[in-house]
């Protein structure tokens, strides 16, 4: 008992090796550690920055010992594995990190990522294409706590996930081809949300109110019950819009309940809702700057894990999501409805033992469309949908890691059929990371990946756009080669990587014509890099504080495409250069400062429009952006403003949408 006590007054610890095994050194404190990323930085990668076991917040940063926790894991496998026994580029947002930065979305968050490039059609996460590495949204896959999300009708909708900021614990990022880890539509990376599943505050209240009108607030709640942990969170976001018809109004509801069984075993069930309403002034063309979306989503899943040496994690998931779109709003001009239903089941078995750890998974997942203009016509009309398609996406993956002293190396395969080909194919990937010492680490990977058409890619025929339904699925093959250095003042990494993609679905059009057309690019090629460097200063200089830090990171990539001269819209519409800046201080008890910069240069041309005049091809000009938060705590209370684009830059991600220009924001949270 005298020793219990003296391991539960400590406050915070640091371990730098354990068994083997996740978690294993935490039995032995007969209490709950939560695992996350320094804080003091805004987007770092899990393989370069220090890790640390924390005890409820961060209150007592100076009793943190000097040995590294290596063991903190990700979702950079099937199943949850060790930072120390991957050899992806996986970044990682934490929740501190969210509540530091001047955002009110998913999508304004992964802006500040250099690796990333978020195409906002609307503020705040209206809508979005992520897109990891140059892919299009369509080829980055979206998970919910390890629930493949990712929509089916179109990529510009992977981001209507019922849920809010409140209640995430963590973003991870895995970059580059990734059928092995998240299926085959994570051609270019995919995105997995981890919300909290530990009770850290029993009530969480914010609200919030700046420029264009805007309002909102989220409510969260949590409370124990027997072996159950459960949440409830409810949040609403509203705005007039900084231009004319970008209004919106967002609704998003996620209950959580996680029952704990016997050792390391728990089912966790999830139930959400997400409501949209905004305006869509040019999203899909310039000629019509009055369009109009509806969108909402519903989505349940089970999801347990059983067992320790051998483990096996069953998951069955549902997801909903209907959409009405005005090409003139409020009438039934390009009027048209989807409904999409993505059910699916998951199997995977884990077993560990002196010779690795090796997963072998099952998946299948079912795919259906009911709408006004996707999908083969009905015989008899079902409502107001008169068209239907459906598909089945059946894979098996088996993978094998072997972690000996200096060297990790992992070696895996997916087999995958879909109706859509009825055709069997093999993905294989191997990667191997040697790390001679604590702060230094090598990696090299090689992996094929797929993905299927969209529905929009196959049936979406209409005034603006022409679509095909022989598209074949896009291939690719890839290779990265990666260095990371850690220390107690510095994290940096270099990473390079080359893909080879075939048969590239992208939507194109003749100079001069007016509709896009959906087609096969026959090869697309990329070469790319990306650096940065976190540097914790205030470990270095406790004069400036010791949560001072500055984050640098850099991103270049280069495509070349056989595009027949063809205009592009998505494939060759790439970020070339990318550089984000985060440097957090304090500026006196209880106030600090986040600054938040960005340049970037987009390739490629867009069709430049003055009312319904057509100006011709234009080049996407180079841009910076800064941001701003000021935070003041007192208390149980936080209080916030928000400072966007600070220099009133114009710029486009995209086409002729044009973006928000200064917004000031502020509000204040509550936890109890």
């Amino acid at each position: 008992m005298r020793e219990r006590k003296r391991v539960n007054d400590c406050g915070v610890y640091r371990f730098k090796r354990f068994v083997r095994r996740a978690y294993g050194a935490f039995c032995s404190m007969h209490k709950v550690v939560n695992i996350g990323v320094l804080t003091s930085c805004m987007l770092t990668f899990v393989h370069v920055t220090p890790a640390f076991a924390q005890t409820g917040a961060l209150q007592h940063p100076e009793k943190l010992l000097e040995d590294e926790l290596e063991e903190v894991t990700v979702t950079a496998s099937r199943v949850e594995s060790p930072v120390s026994q991957t050899a992806k580029l996986v970044s990682v947002i934490t929740k501190a990190q969210i509540e530091q930065a001047p955002v009110q979305s998913i999508q304004d968050l992964l802006t500040y990522a250099a690796n990333i490039d978020i195409i906002q059609r609307g503020g705040h996460g209206v809508q979005a294409d992520i897109s990891i590495r140059g892919g299009s949204a369509d080829q980055t896959a979206v998970l919910l706590n390890g629930i493949n999300l990712t929509n089916p009708h179109t990529g510009h909708y992977s981001f209507d996930i019922p849920i809010n900021l409140s209640d995430i614990e963590r973003i991870e990022i895995v970059h580059g081809p990734s059928a092995l880890i998240y299926g085959s539509g994570a051609f270019s990376g995919g995105i997995n949300i981890i919300t909290k599943k530990t009770i850290d505050t029993q009530l969480y209240a914010n609200a919030e109110a700046g420029m264009y009108g805007l309002w909102g607030g989220d409510v969260r709640g949590a409370f124990e019950a027997g072996k159950t942990k459960n949440s409830l969170s409810v949040g609403y976001q509203s705005s007039d819009g900084y231009i004319a018809h970008s209004d919106y109004d967002m609704y998003n509801m996620l209950w959580q309940t996680r029952l704990q069984m016997q050792e390391q075993s728990y089912l966790d069930f999830q139930l959400g809702y997400n409501n949209k309403r905004y305006g869509a002034n040019t999203f899909y063309s310039a000629a019509y700057p009055n369009q109009y979306e509806r969108t909402s989503t519903y989505m349940g899943s089970v999801k347990g894990s059983f067992g320790k040496i051998f483990k096996i994690i069953p998951i069955l998931y549902w997801d909903r999501h209907y959409d009405q779109f005005d090409l003139i709003k409020n009438t039934t001009t390009g009027r048209n409805y989807h409904r999409g239903d993505t059910y699916g089941a998951n199997l995977i078995f884990q077993y560990t033992s002196s010779l690795g750890v090796t997963n072998l998974g099952g998946e299948w997942r079912r795919e259906d469309m009911l709408s006004s203009k996707l999908g083969k016509p009905m015989v008899e009309a079902h409502g107001r949908y008169t068209n239907y398609d459906d598909r089945t996406n059946t894979s098996v993956t088996l993978e094998h890691t072997l972690s000996k002293e200096y060297f990790v190396v992992s070696a895996g395969v997916m087999m995958n059929h879909n109706t859509l080909l009825d055709k069997l194919h093999f993905y294989p990937s191997v990667s191997a990371a040697y790390r001679p010492n604590n702060a230094l680490k090598v990696y090299a990977t090689w992996s094929q990946s797929t993905r299927v058409p969209t529905f929009t890619d196959l049936y979406y025929t209409t005034e603006t756009h022409h679509a095909n339904e022989q598209l074949k699925p896009e291939r690719s093959e890839s290779i990265d080669l990666g260095i990371k250095y850690n220390s107690s003042f510095i994290s940096a990494y270099v990473v390079s990587y080359l893909m080879w993609g075939h048969d590239i679905i992208d939507w194109v059009r003749e100079p001069g014509e007016e509709k896009w057309a959906s087609w096969n690019m026959t090869e697309l090629d990329k070469q790319g890099v990306e650096m940065g460097a976190t540097c914790r200063l205030g470990n270095q200089w406790p004069v400036l504080g010791e949560q001072t830090s500055l984050s640098v990171n850099y991103t270049r990539m280069h495509q070349t495409a056989d595009s027949k001269g063809l205009e592009s819209k998505y494939s060759l519409n790439y970020l070339r250069d990318k550089l984000t800046m985060q440097l957090h201080h304090p500026i006196c008890k209880n106030l600090s400062a986040g600054w938040y910069f960005r340049f970037q240069k987009r390739m490629g041309s867009y069709r430049k429009y003055d009312g319904a005049t057509d100006l011709g091809l234009c080049s996407y000009p180079s841009f910076s952006t800064m941001d701003l938060k000021l935070n003041y705590a007192y208390r149980k209370f936080n209080f916030y403003c928000s400072l966007n684009n600070l220099y009133d830059t114009h710029y486009y991600d995209i086409g002729n949408i044009p973006q928000a220009g200064f917004w000031l924001m502020g509000g204040l949270t509550y936890k109890l």
